[in-house]
């Protein structure tokens, strides 16, 4: 089975949020705000990691509910700069549980645009 989400964000919408700090703590790990607070386009590196966990969340089914907190759901790059999702915590116990697969993520912004695609490939049991 598999699952996918997909959410498009406003950039300028986080030309306001990047300066409320409760916000961002609630919101992004730590690693992710150590990334985009040291961006020169801060706006458009955060729209596109909440789009991502807006994606993800509407892929699990289950919006921000059953121990799902976006803040445990990280935006990472590998070696390569491949955006991954990496789960944490309360986050990645619910995962588990519903039996989750891997997590495919797709990421792109322009101008005033962040868009996330996440397809989740669900384990068979």
């Amino acid at each position: 089975m598999i699952s996918i989400g997909i959410d498009i964000c406003n950039v300028k919408r986080f030309d306001r949020l990047k300066e409320n700090r409760a916000f961002l703590k609630r919101v992004f790990a730590e690693s992710e705000l150590e990334i985009c607070l040291k961006r020169k386009r801060i706006s458009e590196c955060l729209a596109v990691r909440f789009a991502a966990k807006e994606a993800f969340v509407k892929a699990i089914g289950t919006g921000i509910r059953d121990g799902i907190k976006l803040r445990e759901i990280v935006i990472r790059k590998n070696e390569i700069g491949r955006p991954f999702i990496s789960l944490e915590g309360e986050t990645e116990e619910y995962y588990n549980r519903i039996n989750g697969g891997q997590i495919n993520l797709s990421l792109s912004h322009e101008k005033e645009f962040a868009i996330a695609v996440v397809i989740i490939e669900k384990k068979e049991v």
